[in-house]
């Protein structure tokens, strides 16, 4: 469904049990609320279930120009009062995990708790030439020069070659999204830097990290953890940078652990 939130439309599935907490999920960059289908599943017992396609992405609106990460916050939470809910357990992976980061900073008090995976909370000076030249390839020759390079960095080699079903409707949704979203939410991740500000959150947070992610590696879900006091990291072995996909029941185990002790 959409619905206006701002001045944009979004597009939102709120599933699960009515009446209980909210659990709002954001997606990565290239992909879609349905990127979320192994959580929603296991979720939607205990939980109400908020998915949605953030600008640019999905069926959401895609304005031209750069987007911010407080932007892509601020759209979550007029989603939320949109839909007349209060507080969420927030859950974010990769850009998800930085509007995550952006969400708890500026809006702490709508959070029950957050959930950051395979992400990273600031950007080393080396990668944002490799963003820029991304944004660039985007722009004069579209997504599909960029969808297997993606795919190599979101899957371990062994997935991609044993699960090449699971992997093609993933590969539609990167080619899916539009050239404007792409660019704009490249930008707001070549802007990123919330490393000396994490001290400030105190909600109870979990993060999450594939073993083998090359994009937002072990060492920055570690630096997240040594700042936000009294969160909890969780490795999980043999995944790459969609490990909500590619161990989607070890996944699950932990987030549901987290949600319930909270």
């Amino acid at each position: 469904m959409r619905i206006k939130a701002g001045s944009l439309n979004l597009n939102y599935e709120l599933t699960g049990k009515s009446g209980a907490p909210v659990v709002m999920l954001s997606h990565s960059l290239g992909a879609n609320l349905a990127m979320w289908n192994p959580q929603r599943a296991a979720l939607e017992d205990h939980y109400q279930v908020l998915a949605y396609d953030m600008r640019g992405h999905g069926d959401s609106d895609a304005p031209e120009g750069a987007y911010t990460l407080e932007e892509l916050a601020d759209d979550a939470l007029r989603l939320m009062d949109a839909l007349k809910i209060d507080q969420v357990h927030f859950v974010g992976l990769s850009i998800g995990g930085m509007i995550a980061q952006a969400m708890s900073l500026h809006h702490p008090d709508r959070l029950k708790t957050l959930v950051i995976c395979s992400s990273s909370s600031y950007l080393p000076p080396p990668a944002l030439p490799i963003v820029r030249e991304r944004i660039e390839t985007a722009r004069s020759q579209g997504l599909s020069v960029l969808v297997d390079g993606t795919l190599e960095r979101w899957f371990t080699p062994a997935y991609a070659r044993e699960q090449a079903q699971t992997l093609e409707p993933i590969r539609r949704q990167f080619l899916a999204t539009s050239v404007a979203g792409y660019i704009g939410c490249s930008e707001a991740i070549g802007k990123l830097n919330f490393i000396e500000r994490l001290s400030s959150i105190s909600l109870p947070t979990l993060i999450m990290v594939g073993a083998e992610d090359p994009g937002t590696p072990v060492a920055a879900s570690e630096a997240i953890h040594e700042r936000i006091k009294g969160s909890k990291l969780v490795i999980l072995p043999s995944a790459s940078h969609l490990s909500n996909i590619e161990q989607a029941e070890l996944f699950n185990k932990h987030l549901l652990e987290f949600l319930q002790a909270h």
